[in-house]
């Protein structure tokens, strides 16, 4: 698991949207889901024919999400065999009555390897505002419950926005009940519905950092962050502010071929913001700072490639050209693997290879997919 990955060649993360049907309306989505499918989602036949080409790349992380792919009844099946083609499948239903406990039992059974559900507060008002669709917060901790009850590792997913910042100290403790495997903290890219004025200040987010650290020293769980590379960065000043060890020497480590989270993982055991999928016993690390084109791919419910699903920059289709040759031949994915294209303070950054920041929101924000993260408040100690 602790090989080395070239991100020329292969991704770490696949994540296929295999529908953009949901029954719910949050106030952030990416995809601006409707209730209805779409005619032209790729069919049972086309996703298997996805799969294989995705199991041809070999990533340590595969992640069926929507919409709601439990609006999918096929679903299953893809599950099913993308086990069967030697992949270790995850998905993202959406909390809805869909998400039954008899449903998780069904996915154990055709092969599941963890489950994502979306959390945004420690109580039902503000999450259930937040997904605009009452029940939806109880729904997620039976869903939560269930999967516990059948061996599935859970993630749970967060959004920060102003909504939201201040009951995260809650959270922690809510998720800390739950007995989760790992907290994916997303920093709100404003795509889809997302809204500016959702937007937590750079220097709030800072602080926030600060929070999650902490957090990663005493949780049960594995904490890492969504769109906010720069938390690698805080976690690397931090480490060397408490190790007394050189920052450089560190960051020189953890930009290598090799296993970054390593150097984390020697500090402390639930120190892991590079990982992306934790399990009791079994962690699936990324040896580098993967990023939008650099290590992750998204493929839409209609077989459009992106850099990734907060980024609505085409790369190609998987209808008319193999996945593998759009990720590694596209002139969008080699562009976005140079970090020499970076502009701004990104592009002189001491960091700009183990960050290398959020692509997807420089491009919302700035409408170039080069210039810096405007989330990000560190400024570079290099000319």
């Amino acid at each position: 698991m602790n090989q080395s990955i070239d991100f020329n060649e292969r991704p770490f993360v696949v994540i296929w949207e295999n529908t953009r049907a949901c029954d719910l309306a949050c106030v952030h989505c990416r995809a601006a889901a409707q209730p209805k499918r779409s005619q032209f989602e790729l069919t049972t036949e086309e996703g298997f024919t996805l799969i294989d080409q995705i199991a041809e790349l070999g990533p340590r992380v595969f992640v069926i999400t929507g919409g709601d792919p439990l609006k999918r009844e096929d679903t299953y099946d893809m599950i099913h065999y993308a086990k069967t083609r030697g992949l270790e499948p995850a998905l993202t239903p959406s909390a809805t009555p869909l998400l039954t406990a008899a449903a998780v039992s069904r996915m154990k059974r055709h092969g599941l390897a963890r489950l994502a559900v979306s959390l945004d507060a420690s109580v039902p008002e503000l999450h259930d505002a937040f997904r605009r669709v009452p029940g939806s917060f109880n729904i997620t901790l039976q869903a939560v419950r269930a999967a516990k009850s059948e061996g599935i590792p859970v993630q749970i997913n967060t959004t920060v926005t102003r909504r939201t910042i201040d009951d995260l100290p809650s959270m922690v403790e809510l998720l800390t009940e739950l007995e989760i495997a790992m907290w994916s903290v997303f920093f709100l890219v404003p795509t889809g519905r997302g809204k500016r004025g959702d937007l937590v200040t750079p220097e709030t987010i800072e602080h926030l950092f600060g929070f999650l650290y902490d957090t990663t020293k005493k949780a049960p769980f594995a904490v890492r962050t969504t769109e906010a590379k720069h938390y690698r960065r805080y976690m690397l000043q931090r480490i060397a502010l408490e190790s007394g060890q050189n920052i450089n020497d560190l960051r020189d480590k953890t930009t290598g071929l090799i296993d970054a989270s390593t150097l984390f993982l020697q500090h402390g055991p639930r120190s892991m913001p590079l990982g992306v999928q934790a399990q009791r016993g079994a962690v699936s690390r990324a040896p580098r700072g993967v990023n939008e084109g650099k290590g992750f791919v998204f493929i839409s419910h209609i077989g459009d490639v992106y850099p990734s699903g907060f980024l609505p920059l085409k790369a190609g289709n998987v209808k008319h050209e193999s996945l593998g040759d759009i990720y590694r031949s596209s002139d969008l994915f080699v562009s976005l693997r140079d970090s020499t294209n970076l502009k701004g303070k990104c592009g002189r950054c001491e960091f700009r290879e183990l960050c290398g920041g959020s692509r997807a929101r420089a491009w919302s924000m700035t409408g170039d997919v080069f210039e810096s993260d405007p989330l990000c408040s560190y400024q570079p100690r290099v000319a």
